[in-house]
């Protein structure tokens, strides 16, 4: 079953002095989620924020909370999110040592469960726990740092996985996150994705509203 398209501005590209303006100013443009970048210094070479800054962007913020670990142990740590009001606390592949259990964790906790996987990690790694989530996450960067390039083998990783989720019956949100822009959002939508995570594209842009508005329009041209 297709998803309709939506948008989830990353938070990391924005002004961290004004966030709740920020939040504001995505969501009346149309925004879908509110994307949060959580990273531990560890799993990637970057450090951003943790539960307490979730729990105070849960209060400023109409939109879902779409929250990413990037962390090194999220079969201890995802926990701390869902009780932090993250509304989809996604885990990445690599680094959960019991990926189903911790999945089917944040389901009883009230959130929606996600799976991410690196540009370096093949789509068949997903094929054990695609029943047991709620949405799928293909990073088309390394994650840790804001500002990527797009990596292009992503768009033929985001058709492998549309399919693997056609064949097991299961119809999860195909996110990806990394160079999303009007150009590359076109691409990744007709390979299958329906969320896309845009940060510098957005916040980097000298009118974030206009710039949320036109990632939709370039995205919707290949909408199936």
């Amino acid at each position: 079953m297709a998803h309709d398209l939506t948008i989830a501005p990353s938070i990391l590209s924005a002004d961290f002095t004004r966030l709740a303006e920020a939040i504001e100013l995505v969501e009346d443009a149309g925004a879908d989620f509110i994307h949060v970048d959580v990273m531990d210094g560890h799993f990637v070479p970057n450090l951003t924020i943790g539960p307490p800054v979730v729990k105070s962007i849960k209060r400023v913020a109409r939109m879902p909370l779409d929250v990413h670990l990037m962390v090194s142990d999220p079969d201890r740590t995802a926990q701390w999110y869902v009780d932090a009001g993250a509304d989809v606390v996604t885990i990445h592949i690599e680094a959960a040592v019991h990926a189903h259990r911790t999945l089917r964790a944040i389901r009883d906790g009230g959130a929606q469960a996600g799976i991410t996987l690196n540009p370096g990690t093949p789509a068949s790694a997903l094929s054990e726990v695609l029943p047991y989530v709620d949405q799928v996450l293909v990073m088309s960067v390394n994650p840790g740092f804001a500002a990527q390039s797009f990596i292009e083998s992503s768009v033929a990783k985001i058709a492998e996985i549309a399919r693997m989720c056609r064949e097991a019956g299961v119809s999860p949100r195909i996110e990806v996150d990394g160079g999303i822009d009007p150009v590359t959002a076109p691409r990744v939508v007709e390979a299958g994705a329906d969320m896309l995570v845009a940060g510098n594209a957005i916040f980097g842009a000298e009118d974030p509203a206009e710039a949320l508005r036109g990632l939709w329009r370039s995205a919707l041209s290949r909408m199936v």
